[in-house]
């Protein structure tokens, strides 16, 4: 049977629906007996209130809507396990959407949770979103927003990030001291905000280090396949630049591609080419060669991420002004047989 509604307990009744509801609430104006029947009959049904209904008069959802590009991502469901922790300790439910990269379905996912009322929204963007109307839609409607790890500089919003440029300028720099001079860079699409910005480190490094950027050494991974991608272009690169000493790749996927496609032609890692990730998965470390990265504290990202998104709802909640944050937390290098 579908969830009963208060109709169907008040014409069962013979009550009105106003009587229903205020028996279920505990209000004094209503008789013992009569709200004893109303409670008796709705455990009967196994009535269970519609929290979107219960928000018209709280004008709460006590619900957030979370919208990442991928679930298969291990920072990913580190980042959801930080945010679920978060919204736990506040009985709070959390809508989790998958744009799968794509900005279409993103813009879909927005008008979804902006119809559920839900009280806030946490995203990590699309590697295909270059423009932002829909996320300004979420701030005309005054729900708060709080983006994180690929984020819109433009937008007037909280973020939480790492700092991309900084962290792979540390990875390429880690690979100059130890001998490489030769290294390609596997980045990712032109549009993500951190695939821009590790690219820059990455070239940054090479410059201060008094290494000449060839343009023709780095590679894009645009086709949403990091594992795909990084294979793929590790026979290019191979092919192409027989000389190369080292591999800087955009995420720990694009790298374990690139290391399962040198392991099947027999090249020897770290020993010919050594590669570098980035984000610091659990396949990092039990892949053979285990992969050196950045550690990207996910788990961290969405704690923090869901804090700041609640205290901005209860600031929205007691008509207080929200000041944005931009949070920028730490990585550090993990070094392993890959290099």
């Amino acid at each position: 049977m579908n969830n009963p509604t208060l109709k169907q307990i008040a014409s069962q009744l013979g009550i009105s629906i106003t009587t229903v509801s205020k028996s279920l609430k505990g209000y004094s104006d209503v008789s013992e007996k009569t709200k004893k029947a109303v409670i008796d009959l709705a455990n009967q049904l196994n009535y269970t209130p519609n929290s979107f209904a219960v928000n018209l008069r709280t004008k709460e959802s006590k619900t957030i809507g979370l919208i990442i590009p991928t679930l298969v991502h291990d920072f990913f469901s580190s980042v959801i396990d930080g945010i679920l922790e978060e919204a736990e300790k506040r009985d709070y439910m959390v809508i989790i959407l998958q744009s799968n990269e794509k900005v279409e379905l993103e813009k879909k996912q927005i008008d979804l949770l902006l119809n559920k009322r839900v009280d806030g929204i946490l995203m990590s963007l699309s590697n295909e979103t270059g423009d932002f109307e829909h996320l300004k839609t979420i701030i005309s409607h005054n729900t708060p927003l709080v983006l994180f790890d690929k984020i819109a500089k433009l937008v007037n919003c909280s973020k939480v990030t790492i700092n991309d440029r900084k962290a792979a300028y540390d990875a390429v720099c880690y690979l100059i001291k130890k001998g490489y001079k030769k290294i390609a860079h596997f980045r990712g699409s032109y549009l993500p905000q951190n695939s821009i910005d590790r690219f820059l480190g990455y070239k940054k490094a090479l410059e201060d280090n008094n290494i000449i950027y060839d343009p023709s050494l780095v590679f894009v991974c645009e086709n949403n396949m990091d594992f795909e991608d990084g294979y793929e272009n590790a026979i290019k690169v191979v092919n192409e630049h027989p000389e190369i000493d080292a591999i800087f790749a955009v995420t720990d996927l694009v790298a374990i591609g690139i290391i399962k496609y040198l392991n099947d032609v027999g090249i020897p890692i770290p020993k010919q080419i050594a590669v570098f990730g980035f984000s610091n998965w659990f396949m990092s470390s039990v892949i053979s060669p285990k992969l050196s990265t950045i550690d990207q504290p996910g788990f961290e990202i969405g704690r923090k991420s869901a804090s700041i998104l609640f205290d901005e709802i209860n600031l929205k909640k007691n008509n207080l002004p929200v000041v944005f944050q931009s949070i920028e937390l730490g990585t550090t290098i993990i070094e392993r047989q890959s290099t």
